[in-house]
């Protein structure tokens, strides 16, 4: 039977089809380079400015007179050519457009890997490069190859001090970093409507570790939940059997705190084998693990005490950072110690906010944790920010089970 990919691009999988994009994303880094593909095609306009989105995440605020007279390029390109714009401070892209920005059932073209996230909404999302891009720019359309479909079957509940970013990491540990090349995800099985829109835009978020091109769930009561917050219309997916080339079972209250360790996003090992492991650095943020549910379960369990080692915090979006200062979440984090940076992808590209040294360890909420990407010679495990909390609490790897 049909896949939600299959339904939302309207063909079989393996079929080639050239499609209309309903949503189309860039940020300061993979925009200015769009740019450049698009004036060196003779400036041919816009096809559909309305839906077309320039959003400032990468290097945000701009680290040197470099990057800022690129970035200053971009703004006069969007300001000409009245696309969506949002400048410093808006959040991280993916984040930005989840906002209301997307509906399911759309297609949703990003000019970043984890476009993926976007799926969480029943949309079919996935990254291009630059050149691909500025086509869409120009035409208002790309190319794609249907992909075959992973299912990934949820059952259980999660037990305490285990989050979506545990059932990512172990997903990605079971598929392997190729096990779901050019497929779609899809999060199925009895328990996927029981997992909140936070964990979702996680899950899907992490797919593309994977080798996936994109990860999707089903839209339904919570999507039409969580977009009635925006005034965003939701239409219910109903699964209809559909096939999968490979299935993937995880029962829920089987899994563990884990980190990935140095340098690979499938291996991981329980945080509890890692226990004691030295730390100089705890980040919390990104498109995976930076939204406010997320700074909200580390300042649980920080109220109240002092990190023993740097920790930064980056909120994902300015609505998520709103929504943390209003409710008394970043108060709590700054007593505890932590530094707050401007809401966007902060130290996780390895451009600035938190880059690290040589020979340092990190403990960070991100997606990746590949050599040299985060600081030449540093090394760093991925974990969920309830075991980033703990472990800043104690300066080395501790089980979040430990403090909650």
């Amino acid at each position: 039977m049909t896949t939600l990919s299959e339904k939302i691009l309207g063909a079989r999988a393996g079929t080639y089809i050239d499609r209309h994009v309903d949503k189309a994303f860039c940020h300061d880094g993979t925009g200015i380079q769009a740019k450049i593909i698009y004036d060196a095609m003779g400036y041919p306009g816009i096809a559909f400015p309305d839906t077309v989105y320039i959003i400032y995440d990468h290097i945000a605020p701009a680290n040197n007179s470099q990057t800022a007279e690129l970035q200053a390029e971009l703004r006069a390109f969007a300001r000409e050519y009245k696309v969506h714009f949002l400048d410093i401070g808006s959040g991280i892209c993916h984040q930005v457009m989840a906002e209301g920005r997307v509906a399911p059932g759309e297609v949703v073209i990003g000019a970043d890997s984890h476009s993926c996230t976007l799926g969480a909404l029943g949309a079919f999302a996935t990254g291009v490069g630059a050149s691909d891009m500025a086509g869409i720019w120009v035409s208002g359309e790309t190319w794609l190859r249907v992909p075959d479909s992973v299912g990934i079957h949820l059952s259980g509940s999660t037990g305490a001090g285990v989050e979506w970013k545990d059932v990512a990491l172990s997903y990605i540990a079971e598929l392997g970093m190729d096990g779901a090349t050019y497929a779609a995800i899809e999060f199925t099985g009895e328990s996927a409507s029981s997992v909140p829109m936070e964990g979702r835009l996680t899950l899907c978020n992490m797919a593309v570790e994977a080798g996936a091109k994109t990860g999707l769930f089903y839209a339904d009561k919570e999507t039409e939940r969580y977009l009635a917050r925006f005034s965003v219309s939701c239409q219910v997916q109903v699964p209809e059997s559909p096939d999968y080339v490979k299935d993937c079972y995880l029962d829920l209250p089987g899994i563990e705190p884990v980190c990935a360790v140095p340098h690979r996003v499938d291996t991981i090992k329980p945080v509890q084998d890692l226990a004691g492991t030295s730390l100089d650095q705890v980040f919390i943020g990104t498109c995976t693990n930076g939204r406010y549910e997320d700074m909200a379960r580390a300042a649980r369990i920080l109220k109240g005490n002092q990190v023993k080692v740097r920790t930064i915090v980056v909120p994902a979006s300015g609505r998520d950072y709103l929504q943390a200062v209003s409710t008394g979440v970043i108060a709590d984090l700054i007593k505890a110690g932590c530094t707050i940076g401007s809401p966007g992808c902060g130290p996780c590209l390895g451009a600035h906010m938190g880059v690290l040294g040589k020979g340092e360890t990190a403990l960070s909420t991100a997606n990746r944790n590949f050599k040299n990407r985060m600081g030449v010679g540093a090394s760093y495990y991925l974990c969920s920010p309830s075991t980033a909390a703990a472990s800043a609490i104690h300066g080395e790897i501790t089980d979040p089970r430990e403090v909650i």
